[in-house]
């Protein structure tokens, strides 16, 4: 069982997210043509090589600074709220990893909900609205759920990861109605949400990038 993570493992959660990014960009496009305007794959895929390049940058080896540095750059991606809202999970994820040198899975499971604290001040989409929180807030509670149940961070990235990927899955059975997407109507029901689906690859690469 992984009991802590640091930076190095931190990195390697993050550079995997960026390879699944990378790996499914196109995709990702092609879900956003259905209500959006097609180009949530280029904005993600800017987005997380601005990830790759702080990362690449960094100098201080501290957990906080290279999320908050991450949030930061992040946060100006254009390409409609993908930036801001993916840009501010990421620097919310950095105030509980204040002073820490590791990461235990009660102080991940607290930067989980941190970033999504900070994605809910961006937005009124509530769950059900087919938006990145209908797979990001049941990741983040099946995270803490693990956590409380005893588990190390493997195990509770596993319980995370799969929770964002069914809750992507759901979204093809939902109507748009937050977004762009949400002026086409009942024609939006059929396809998943692409920020939905960006999350559960997100947190696919956190759970790879640990193993």
């Amino acid at each position: 069982m992984t009991e802590t993570i640091g930076y190095n493992e931190l990195v390697g959660m993050l550079r995997s997210a960026v390879g699944q990014i990378e790996d499914n960009h196109e995709m990702l496009g092609k879900l956003d043509s259905f209500g959006g305007d097609g180009d949530h794959g280029t904005t993600m895929l800017r987005g997380m090589g601005i990830v790759a390049k702080t990362i690449d940058e960094s100098k201080g080896g501290e957990i906080k600074t290279l999320l908050s540095d991450i949030g930061w750059a992040v946060m100006g991606v254009d390409g409609g709220a993908a930036g801001p809202l993916f840009g501010s999970f990421f620097g919310g994820m950095s105030e509980p990893a204040d002073g820490k040198d590791t990461i235990d899975a009660a102080t991940l499971a607290a930067m989980f909900e941190a970033g999504l604290a900070s994605v809910k001040a961006l937005t009124r989409a509530k769950l059900g609205d087919k938006t990145m929180l209908d797979a990001l807030v049941p990741a983040v509670e099946a995270v803490q759920q693990a956590v409380d149940d005893g588990a190390g961070i493997a195990d509770a990235l596993e319980r995370g990861a799969a929770a964002a990927e069914e809750g992507a899955a759901a979204t093809k059975d939902m109507q748009a109605r937050f977004g762009r997407a949400k002026n086409i109507g009942e024609k939006s029901v059929g396809n998943a949400d692409p920020g939905a689906t960006s999350v559960s690859l997100i947190f696919k690469g956190f759970i790879e990038g640990v193993r």
